[in-house]
């Protein structure tokens, strides 16, 4: 059976640092707990708690908490009102849907004296005749039974006829306990019909599937194929049998119906197991030590060879939001790997590579994978000549950037540094005689010796 652990209190304390000495309020509700303990000695603080849509058949464990206000016990198992009387500040308590049938348990609750609210709606006790008075004569503190308030003149009447309501309950107790009685019988009898069925149905597979057995074995397709089959209809017919079997709505039937659905859930997450197994693997490399270009995870992809680095880089556009921890990079001398989640990508490089100098990284606006594979063949480039003739946009693009860091340069060129020839004084300068249009000016006669 399910019981409340450590751990699942802690989980669900995140709202108080999942510290649970200190912790006030808990919801413990849809967590198929079969047992209520330890929370009387874990929580001493607890002033809310919430158990609703377990499994749980009988109210414990919570009588030292003495701060406890509000108790929300509803579709469970309970069959009785019991261990309650240490909960001194209990104010609110909710058994909707539950399988009380011994209403007079409801006298424990008299040491409650500041319980206001009781909800008991949906049990099998509220059928009785004489219910409500029954409850309202015996909890004088009581202002709200299921949601409807107690008025002075309903109180006074069902006092006036208390006794004969008690006794008329009592006897309708006694006919509710004959019959919880024969319900449990029939329900051990049930289980043990099924128990001895699943045995069987086990013994047979056995001996059907022994190697004794005459029956010629079927080719691996076929008998697979074959058995899949038989096992389908097999399940639906015990579906079909379980769910069209009528029972009667018991704590047992329902602690049935529970376990019935996780055996199912369990075999199904078996078979999902089994076929992730069984799935054959990929192949990356042939028999012949041929490597493949695989992409399973049908993922776009781009591959640049960067000639002036010298490097290999490829571009994978992995899930944006995929977390990290699912990539399995893997980079050879031929060729990269990359497991997406478990589905391999894989391709061929057009050159050798250093696997060791290698590098992956995320980009973090698109979530690519980039992989940067240096390559094994060195090649030494030549440095590009400098252009003498600046072009005009470089020039501004440089003009823009000093002005920018507010800084001038100055081109100084020192003559006796310098190891060309001095070439400005070679043409001695002539005034210009003439003025106007260059037509019109005196024609230069240049002197050549012999």
């Amino acid at each position: 059976f399910l019981s409340v652990t450590e751990d699942l209190v802690r989980r669900r304390a995140e709202h108080n640092n999942c510290e649970i000495f200190s912790l006030e309020e808990i919801s413990l509700h849809q967590q198929e707990i079969e047992k209520l303990e330890h929370l009387d000695k874990w929580c001493r603080d607890l002033k809310i708690l919430y158990l609703q849509n377990n499994l749980i058949p009988k109210i414990e464990n919570v009588g030292k908490l003495k701060k406890l206000e509000y108790l929300n016990a509803a579709l469970n198992n309970i069959e009785r009102i019991e261990n309650l009387e240490g909960c001194e500040e209990l104010k609110k308590l909710d058994l909707t849907a539950n399988f009380i049938g011994e209403l007079s348990s409801i006298e424990s609750l008299k040491c409650n004296i500041h319980l206001k609210e009781l909800f008991l709606v949906g049990n099998p006790c509220t059928e009785f005749e004489g219910y409500r008075q029954f409850v309202v004569a015996t909890l004088h503190q009581l202002k709200y039974l299921d949601s409807k308030e107690i008025e002075r003149s309903e109180r006074i009447k069902a006092l006036q006829n208390y006794p004969e309501v008690k006794w008329k309950i009592r006897e309708q107790e006694r006919a509710y306990l004959l019959k919880r009685a024969r319900e449990k019988e029939e329900a051990q009898r049930r289980m043990q019909e099924r128990k001895d069925e699943k045995q069987k149905q086990m013994a047979s597979k056995l001996g059907f599937d022994s190697p004794d057995s005459p029956q010629e074995e079927p080719t691996q397709a076929e008998g697979g194929g074959e058995q899949e089959r038989c096992q389908t209809v097999e399940n639906y017919d015990e579906d079909r049998k379980f769910w069209e079997e009528p029972t009667p709505y018991t704590p047992e039937s329902r602690l049935e119906t529970h376990r019935y659905l996780e055996e199912k859930r369990r075999a199904k997450d078996n078979i999902r197991e089994s076929k992730k197994r069984e799935k054959t693997a990929w192949t990356l490399v042939t028999a012949e030590g041929k490597v493949l270009n695989v992409n399973v995870p049908k993922l776009h992809f781009s591959l640049k060879d960067d000639e002036e680095n010298n490097q290999v880089i490829l571009d994978l556009a992995v899930y944006r939001h995929l977390d990290t921890s699912l990539l399995d990079i893997d980079v050879q001398p031929t060729y990269v790997r990359v497991l997406v989640k478990g589905k391999p990508f894989q391709l061929v490089l057009p050159e050798e590579v250093k696997p060791d100098s290698s590098s992956a990284k995320r980009s973090q606006t698109t979530g690519h994978l980039v992989v940067t594979m240096p390559k094994a063949k060195e090649v030494i480039l030549a440095k590009q000549k400098v252009s003498a003739s600046i072009k005009h946009s470089d020039c501004n693009t440089q003009q823009k950037t000093m002005r920018r860091n507010g800084q001038v340069e100055k081109l100084e060129v020192d003559p006796s540094k310098c190891s060309f020839p001095d070439v400005t004084k070679i043409i001695q300068d002539k005034e210009q005689t003439g003025q106007g249009p260059i037509k019109l000016q005196p024609q230069k006669i240049t002197e050549v010796k012999k």
